[in-house]
């Protein structure tokens, strides 16, 4: 499974970049042939949790190639079959939604719709503060999707985002292993970390 060829994709849940690429960096330990998308607001938008330009940096120095930021780079995936599994992480209730709804108006929408069409595992690190409201239909009809599975997911805060869930990066490894063998990680509800 080592010789698997991964895409990791990241969209602007900004808040959980430095989990998402400390996870990429023990990704690539395992799995060295890792392509990085990154959805055009997460490429070019600085915010209070660091600029775009440094994150874009940090992905590609992990990765060694340039990142995939355009809708036109990322729809050669599909025809040449080019991943073996999709990562999106982290991946917000915007770009879940529009998953469920084949809507592919970003880079990692295209990403996504270009590789499920090879029958192939797309996996979902969720992070998104209306997981269990807005975002909630999209999660239900994902989680019953074909080739779809989810990195395990805790609510990070009930008291005071009682509708957030965020993925569990610690467990990315093993879901990446679980989702290549055709099976969801479980426990697929996990505890809050201490």
């Amino acid at each position: 499974m080592s010789g698997a060829r991964v895409g990791f994709a990241m969209c602007g849940s900004y808040c959980t970049f430095d989990k998402a690429l400390a996870a990429l960096a023990i990704l690539k330990t395992e799995f060295p042939d890792i392509t990085p998308i990154m959805s055009e607001s997460a490429y070019s938008t600085d915010t209070r949790f660091g600029a775009a330009r440094d994150f874009v940096r940090c992905m590609e120095e992990i990765c060694g190639k340039r990142v995939i930021h355009k809708i036109t780079d990322a729809e050669p995936i599909g025809p040449g079959a080019l991943l073996d599994i999709l990562v999106i992480a982290p991946c917000t209730g915007g770009t879940m939604s529009k998953i469920a709804r084949g809507i592919t108006d970003t880079c990692v929408t295209m990403a996504a719709k270009a590789h499920l069409r090879n029958g192939r595992p797309l996996l979902i690190a969720v992070s998104t503060n209306d997981a269990l409201s807005g975002a909630a239909p999209a999660l239900g009809e994902l989680l019953n999707r074909k080739n779809v599975y989810f990195v395990p997911f805790y609510q990070d805060d009930p008291a005071k985002k009682p509708t957030s869930l965020v993925a569990d990066f610690d467990a990315l490894n093993t879901a990446v292993a679980e989702a290549l063998a055709g099976r969801q990680p479980q426990p697929l509800l996990t505890a809050a970390p201490k």
